[in-house]
């Protein structure tokens, strides 16, 4: 899968389109340089994507150990810090709920 930005998206459906109207003149009219464009483009598209993905599984993670440690933070307070422990964990939590909303729609 690949994450192409609105650029090479339009980018990319142009160069499809003149391809394609080289290839409706004969399969040696196309300019191989469409090819080889189209290519980096698709290239640079699944490097993006990759990266993207990377940095949603790190970020899933250290919302998902914040999480442990604010519950074993709220197991361990005071009673003083109870109210501002069990705070803690709800907002890390809801971090933690936001980030696999996220993922969720980048499809992991």
């Amino acid at each position: 899968m690949r994450s192409y930005t609105s650029a090479e998206r339009r980018r990319r459906a142009w160069l499809v389109t003149r391809g394609v109207k080289q290839a409706a003149a004969g399969p040696d009219a196309v300019n191989p340089r469409i090819d080889a464009e189209i290519d980096r483009i698709d290239a640079r598209a699944a490097d993006r994507r990759r990266r993207e993905t990377d940095a949603m599984h790190d970020l899933l993670d250290r919302a998902k150990d914040n999480v442990a440690a604010a519950k074993a933070a709220e197991r361990t307070a005071t009673r003083d810090a109870q109210h501002a422990a069990r705070t803690a964990r709800r907002d890390a939590e809801a971090v933690l709920h936001r980030t696999e909303q996220a993922a969720r729609r980048m499809g992991l």
